[in-house]
């Protein structure tokens, strides 16, 4: 908790505000049972009606103050808690952003949505009963303790005598939580990625009829957390019925013993219910202590959780030696690089080296598992080189901003991705003030005009979440447009043609040939069919670069590459 404690301190004046009201309340509270005694053992017994009006009088007004003090309480522990609980996921989502995808492959992305959420939810929790309680509960229970020992201090052993009591049992119940509440956001964590899982996936659970595996996974996930849950709230629901047990406990020794003082007449009955209900303030305040102590555990798991998101270093920064930006030409080098995953045995590339020129097309092209992917997501420095060195524009691209290189690229991922929005919003995605005029190019370029023109708003028709509502070539021609608009140095095309026909492909590609004029154009293919006319053709296999040059170089030199172009190419084709 102590590494949060930073979110709070912009609110310390209203923190402190809220503080001196919670005395303010306590300080009501406190004056009100001494009024009522003097009320009964003078007014009432002695039958001083003036004495009762003007005490009762003053009991009014200091019992509208405490309402007004405690009003204003809860109006500012509101305001200050959600306003933490803001900062704090904007903090934490703003550190997220900064991830490389090492990082999200540590966390996974159904435990950074749980503690983005349900964990400063927590935490919001207890800040927003901390300042209601925490401060009243000491000022009750010291303001209480000296006032009842002041009115009869032969009854306060039996406060002293519950106190131990209290305190053990609180004690034992938040050292049995702790564990348990930390279990159960885990829990939690499994349980949202299931429930992603099943939601993302559901196209493929109902193709091959997994529904009822599905629901047992969802049943086995949520059952885990349920168990732990019972047994966490069975602990916390110890602690209500064991201060009840107490508390009546103590009301039945004061009551008991106290009438046997009234009969000796060594104690007023008006002193005994002041006596009583400062008893019943002290043990309220226990009651408070005891219900913060049984959160804290919750929230203390939770605020690790967080603090071990916010104290994550990316393993991708900009370095304080930034190279000055140099002549923008859009050449793109790899030097002998090496690439090995986190925990891998072995690089899953190595000593791949080539160069993709301005106004020229270099392809990538090799089996499955060869590492074309891995090479791509390098360039925009999603991850970075284990060893050699990739230059823009003869810059090291890890001695440049993170914003400079990525500005200067546009990708298209292998798995197109659109935001909900209008068809304009995803393609506005690559360039915030792109024209009109430059939304209808790029949707000619990449066939898309057609079907774009053919919806009921035109570019302002509606993509639902994930592009849902379109086809997958659909998608891949709209992520297309949408780097196109960018109009960048470097185009990154990961296999962004594999779901069009050979028509739609063929059109594509010339029309890209004349609009990527002027700029790198990367692009990784499985189809022999679309890089024919690349001007540079690499050749990956397991990792390794086995040949480069043009098509009919690599159908003499390069066995893999001439294996893969018979399997796709007739012999005519091949000849």
């Amino acid at each position: 908790m102590k590494k949060l404690t930073r979110f709070m301190r912009p609110y310390a004046w209203g923190a402190l505000g809220t503080v001196l009201l919670v005395m303010m309340q306590c300080l009501a509270d406190l004056m009100l049972p001494s009024i009522m005694a003097d009320i009964v053992d003078v007014g009432i017994v002695q039958g001083n009606t003036g004495l009762i009006l003007a005490k009762g009088g003053v009991m009014l007004a200091i019992s509208l103050g405490g309402m007004a003090c405690s009003v204003a309480v809860s109006y500012l522990s509101s305001r200050i808690s959600s306003a933490v609980g803001r900062d704090m996921r904007q903090a934490v989502f703003g550190k997220v952003e900064t991830f490389s995808l090492r990082e999200f492959d540590r966390f996974g992305t159904a435990s950074l949505i749980t503690r983005t959420t349900n964990d400063i939810q927590q935490i919001q929790m207890v800040v927003l009963m901390g300042l209601r309680m925490v401060m009243m509960a000491p000022v009750m229970l010291t303001g209480g303790l000296i006032m009842a020992i002041s009115t009869n201090g032969r009854l306060s052993w039996i406060l002293l005598a519950a106190f131990p009591v209290i305190i053990l049992g609180v004690v034992l119940i938040s050292r049995k939580a702790m564990p348990t509440f930390r279990s159960m956001q885990s829990k939690l964590d499994r349980l949202n990625m299931v429930v992603r899982e099943g939601q993302t996936g559901v196209r493929v659970i109902r193709a091959f009829n997994r529904i009822p595996f599905q629901n047992q996974r969802f049943d086995d996930a949520n059952g885990d957390l349920t168990r732990t849950g019972i047994f966490a709230n069975r602990l916390i629901g110890l602690n209500q019925p064991l201060m009840m047990l107490i508390m009546n406990g103590c009301a039945i020794a004061i009551i008991w013993f106290g009438s046997k003082m009234i009969s000796m007449g060594t104690l007023q009955v008006g002193s005994m219910m002041a006596f009583f209900q400062y008893a019943m303030q002290i043990l309220f305040s226990l009651l408070m202590v005891a219900m913060i102590f049984i959160m804290l555990p919750r929230a203390q798991a939770s605020a690790q959780r967080i603090a071990e998101v916010l104290d994550t270093q990316p393993d991708i920064t900009d370095r304080a030696d930034e190279k000055p930006k140099g002549e923008t030409r859009g050449e793109l080098e790899f030097r002998e690089v090496s690439f090995r995953f986190p925990n891998a045995e072995a690089d899953a590339l190595e000593k791949i080296t080539f160069s993709a020129r301005a106004g020229e097309t270099t392809a990538i092209i090799g089996g499955t598992g060869s590492g074309k992917t891995t090479l791509l997501n390098l360039i925009p420095r999603f991850y970075d080189v284990t060893e050699g060195e990739i230059l823009l524009d003869g810059v090291d691209i890890r001695n440049m901003k993170q914003e400079e290189l990525r500005r200067r690229i546009a990708y298209v991922p292998q798995k197109a991705v659109l935001f909900s929005g209008s068809v304009a919003d995803n393609l506005r995605y690559g360039d915030e003030t792109a024209s009109e005029q430059a939304l209808d190019e790029a949707l000619q370029v990449a066939q898309a005009d057609g079907f774009v023109g053919e919806m009921e708003a035109g570019k302002d028709s509606y993509i639902s979440q994930g592009g849902v509502n379109v086809s997958g070539g659909q998608k891949q021609r709209l992520a297309i447009a949408r780097a196109l608009v960018r109009k960048p140095e470097v185009y990154l095309f990961d296999d962004s043609f594999s779901a069009l026909d050979f028509r739609t492909d063929a059109r594509l590609r010339t029309a890209l040939r004349q609009q990527v004029r002027g700029a790198a154009f990367v692009v990784v293919a499985q189809r022999i069919s679309t890089i024919m006319d690349a001007d540079r053709i690499i050749v990956l296999d397991e990792g390794r670069q086995v040949g480069m040059g043009t098509h009919r170089e690599l159908l003499q030199t390069c066995p893999v590459y001439r294996e893969i172009a018979e399997s796709q190419l007739s012999k005519e084709e091949l000849a």
